[in-house]
């Protein structure tokens, strides 16, 4: 009889997430501000630190990356292991007031993808590897996304999207068509950054979760 699934290998966590924050120029730093203001919020609400703890291992590994155009991206918070409540609490307070740390850019959503891939080959032994990309605008600087995104999914990694829709309505469908992809892939749209810290939370929660939730 097969193992349960996570049983059967020897991980260190359940899993392995990558934050993708869009510091590009269409996001103000109003805009910026609700965006981390939200995130950091989101890891503090009691139901992602349950959810935390009812994983197979009651742990999970966060990092998270800013970024523009194809030559800005940078690690703002290395590999943490969140262990329990305070953990959560911690990263989320860390969240909600870390500032600006990249030059504003064009949208190269494919080498935020490509650097968070190899960020992940870092990661904390993980069942599950993701990256949750947020934008409100289409990859228009560095390489095609769609032979990245397929790169990146051939290496086990889920790419979840968050689309901001204030300026590109259809944005969610052209994430869906390009940007997403690999197991239990996603994407949850918000109407604008008033909207992003319920989305952001609700997309971590089904992160965290993993499959099999609706």
């Amino acid at each position: 009889m097969p193992l349960p699934v996570g049983q059967g290998a020897d991980f260190d966590v359940d899993l392995a997430l990558v934050l993708a924050i869009d510091c590009s120029f269409s996001v103000d730093s109003r805009e910026f501000r609700l965006q981390m203001e939200g995130l950091g919020r989101a890891f503090q609400r009691p139901e992602i630190k349950k959810a935390i703890l009812q994983g197979t291992r009651q742990r999970i590994a966060v990092a998270a990356i800013q970024w523009s155009d194809d030559n800005n991206q940078t690690v703002v918070v290395p590999w943490t292991v969140i262990a329990g409540d305070a953990d959560a609490e911690e990263l989320g307070q860390a969240l909600a007031v870390l500032p600006r740390k990249l030059a504003q850019g064009g949208t190269s959503i494919s080498a935020a993808l490509l650097y968070a891939a190899a960020l992940l080959d870092a990661a904390p032994a993980a069942e599950r590897r993701v990256v949750d990309v947020s934008s409100d605008g289409r990859n228009n600087s560095g390489a095609s996304v769609q032979p990245v995104r397929d790169r990146v999914v051939g290496q086990g990694i889920t790419i979840n999207g968050l689309t901001i829709i204030n300026e590109w309505p259809t944005l969610q469908t052209y994430f869906e068509n390009n940007v997403v992809g690999g197991p239990s892939h996603f994407v949850i749209p918000a109407n604008d950054y008033q909207d992003y810290g319920d989305a952001i939370y609700m997309k971590l929660l089904r992160e965290i979760t993993g499959p099999g939730i609706s």
